[in-house]
């Protein structure tokens, strides 16, 4: 699987992630499928679930230091 190199671009694509969440809570008196696919598209941000996500962090920045 394809993960970014840098730390800076997968906090990037966290903090859009958490955007589209917060925009899917907000977009619930519009309809469900507005809210549906701005939680896709999070998931889509994440490669996964927040744990992926997260793990995905971890493992760039222990690579990240692995390299200096």
């Amino acid at each position: 699987m394809f993960c970014s190199t840098s730390v800076t671009v997968h906090l990037l694509r966290g903090l859009g992630a958490l955007a589209l969440v917060i925009a899917a809570f907000l977009l619930e008196p519009f309809g469900m499928l507005w809210s549906g696919l701005a939680l896709i598209a999070a998931f889509l941000l994440m490669r996964g679930c927040p744990m992926c996500w997260t793990m995905g962090l971890i493992e760039t920045i222990y690579e990240g230091r692995k390299k200096s």
